[in-house]
């Protein structure tokens, strides 16, 4: 009897360990990290406004060129050309750009012809965009995104220093009413808060290809995307993560330098593009790994050994399990009320709790179909 006793109440023990780790773990990120997103964004200079060469990416999009492209040919920017290049579409996108580029002269169009020979994906696509610019600052987006503003260009812009290399913006998707949806934006809501508040923090690892700039010259000099061709995923993510640092990395997440993108609208095409994207994160860099990692597994410990203390703790110590997860809830409210507003991402607040915790259960399934996936996925 003595013995079981003994039994349980070190297994409490470590649960409660368990929870103090997590809890103070998650101390951190939320205190020294997350909760950078409250920050006032410094006042930029709108004088120097160097020339801008915008690239989009495009294969078979012909419906999402006709609704978006006027959105971005038609920037309040003094000096931009815009580069559509047609990867091989089989739709009427050929035709849709011919079209626009009788009204707008500062569009410029590059095709890639099919060959049964050879396959790619959409880096092959990005780099013939990049050679055709004739401008040093590079902003990239996708052809199924719309800019929330006419400043778009202009906000980004504004971080173009001369010790500035990259920029990263935000990357929303369109609301719909759905709870595929509210996941979704939350997902990338919390992906957002993770990459901004780190490259504020001086620790950039990654950004989102729908809305990131960068120099032509950045990218020659670190030879394109050579170092990681062979996989379809990384444009973005694993380029930002090899050539950033705390000194030539700048931040944009005004309402005007925003994008919002067309987001899945089934469970399964979800779940590909996450698996397409969970490709690129083991060539992430071991701190930027590390990082992700130890907040996701701190996460899950916080809410497991609190549940777990919950029910089985007595209730001289359940005050002190409550106290923490008070603390860390009303941190929780303040970043992501923060984040909401800034993002413009309405309706998120009261269901980012539970997406909160059901998240990692996610990312968990994604790591694993992941490892058992064989690579061969979309373009795009």
């Amino acid at each position: 009897m003595q013995i079981g006793i003994y039994y349980i109440s070190l297994w409490i023990s470590i649960t409660g360990i368990t929870f103090l780790i997590g809890f103070v773990i998650q101390l951190y990120y939320y205190l020294f990290v997350f909760m950078k997103i409250t920050k006032k964004p410094v006042k930029k200079s709108k004088s120097k406004k160097p020339p801008v060469s915008v690239i989009i990416c495009a294969q078979n999009e012909e419906k999402n060129l006709k609704e978006f492209l006027p959105e971005i040919l038609e920037q309040d920017y003094p000096d931009y050309e815009v580069i559509v290049v047609d990867d091989c579409s089989t739709d009427s996108t050929a035709e849709v750009l011919a079209g626009f580029k009788k009204q707008y002269p500062h569009l410029k169009v590059t095709f890639i012809n099919k060959d049964d020979k050879f396959s790619h994906g959409k880096k092959l696509a990005l780099t013939i965009g990049i050679k055709a610019a004739k401008n040093e600052w590079l902003l990239l987006t996708d052809a199924d995104c719309k800019p929330m503003s006419k400043k778009w260009i202009s906000n980004m812009a504004s971080n173009f220093t001369e010790n500035t290399f990259v920029v990263l913006g935000y990357g929303g998707y369109m609301r719909k009413k759905s709870i595929l949806n509210n996941i979704i934006r939350f997902d990338t809501l919390f992906i957002a808060i993770q990459y901004i508040t780190f490259a504020l923090k001086g620790k950039p690892y990654m950004g989102v290809g729908r809305n990131l700039a960068y120099r032509k010259s950045l990218f020659f000099k670190n030879k394109g995307f050579s170092k990681h061709y062979h996989i379809l995923s990384g444009d973005d993510d694993i380029f930002v993560n090899e050539v950033t640092n705390k000194h030539n990395t700048k931040v944009e997440f005004s309402s005007k330098s925003q994008i919002l993108s067309v987001p899945q609208n089934t469970f399964s095409g979800w779940f590909k593009q996450k698996i397409r994207h969970f490709q690129t994160g083991k060539y992430y860099k071991f701190s930027s790994k590390f990082t992700l990692g130890l907040e996701v597994l701190s996460r899950i410990l916080f809410y497991y050994s609190f549940i777990l203390l919950l029910i089985f703790v007595n209730k001289e110590l359940i005050y002190f399990v409550l106290g923490g997860f008070f603390i860390r809830f009303v941190l929780q409210i303040v970043v992501f009320k923060y984040a909401i507003i800034r993002f413009n991402e309405k309706n998120l607040l009261v269901p980012s709790f539970a997406y909160d915790f059901i998240l990692p259960y996610f990312n968990f399934i994604f790591i694993t179909a992941n490892i058992f996936s064989s690579g061969k996925n979309k373009w795009k």
